[in-house]
């Protein structure tokens, strides 16, 4: 049985090995639970359930913000007149639910994406998986007049490690950072899924109007898939690091869009995928 011990963490008790012996201990343990995101239209009372994803509880209105712009469902902050949360917030009394009130006179595809969204932790968004839709979704590519280097993008990093304070509570969660061309923090966004960080960090600025994010770094905890590439793009972010490695098809991505990508990004080194004309 787990115990809640803050946003986003949970106790549990485990069996735990070292050196051949055993011992019970509590451990914190990231907490994962569904969430349901519901638009609710002024001309359409029945809330219209639009996905499902698996996150890890905490920042939920920038969450549902980031995965409506990042999905193509909303494109002006104006257009929310509110995110309310309802129902219970634990996985055991059926998930949560967060319903999304539009603006007047806003409406919404439902057979669109009703048919082409759901989402899990694990594999992120089905079925927008190609360079011709990001292509008609960011028909201009972001914004990013400075140059960076080498040892202002080692440093990340660590910068970033510092700023997990539930990874390092847990060591199970990924992370999202957003710095400026100089290297500051502006923002930080954990959760279970890489895609559902991302969307947190996303949906904040969305929701501030701070759109596009011309002339920031984005870092993230693992690897550089194209859906993470493809939000960074949606959001106008120029540059993309990760301290894991890149998918081909977000190489692709990040070669077509004129954006920096770099991938195993440690300490002492780094690979350069794309966009190297802005490393100094």
């Amino acid at each position: 049985m787990s115990q809640k011990l803050q946003e986003g963490i949970a106790r549990l008790s485990v069996d735990a090995f070292q050196r051949q012996q055993g011992e019970v201990r509590s451990e914190s343990v990231a907490i994962e639970e569904p969430l349901e995101i519901r638009l609710i239209q002024e001309d359409r009372p029945v809330p219209l359930s639009l996905a499902i994803t698996m996150r890890t509880p905490g920042d939920d209105r920038d969450l549902v913000a980031g995965f409506l712009f990042t999905e193509g469902v909303l494109n002006r902050s104006s257009q929310i007149r509110s995110i309310v949360p309802c129902g219970p917030s634990s996985a055991e009394k059926g998930g949560n639910v967060v319903n999304v009130f539009l603006s007047s006179g806003v409406s919404i595809d439902a057979e669109r994406f009703t048919r082409n969204v759901y989402t899990t932790s694990s594999c992120g968004v089905c079925g927008k998986t190609s360079l011709e839709m990001l292509r008609v979704s960011c028909p201009t590519p972001p914004l990013g007049n400075f140059t960076l280097s080498p040892d202002l993008l080692q440093h990340l990093p660590n910068r970033l490690r510092q700023l997990q304070t539930l990874f390092l509570q847990t060591g199970g969660l990924h992370a999202t950072g957003l710095f400026d061309s100089e290297g500051t923090p502006l923002l930080l966004r954990e959760d279970v899924g890489r895609h559902n960080a991302m969307d947190k960090v996303v949906g904040n600025l969305f929701l501030e109007d701070r759109l596009p994010a011309s002339n920031t770094i984005v870092l993230l905890s693992g690897r550089a898939s194209f859906e993470l590439v493809q939000k960074a793009a949606l959001a106008g972010v120029p540059v993309v690091a990760a301290v894991g490695a890149p998918s081909t098809l977000a190489v692709e991505a990040a070669r077509e869009f004129g954006m920096t990508l770099v991938g195993f990004l440690r300490n002492d080194r780094f690979n350069v995928y794309a966009g190297i004309d802005r490393i100094l």
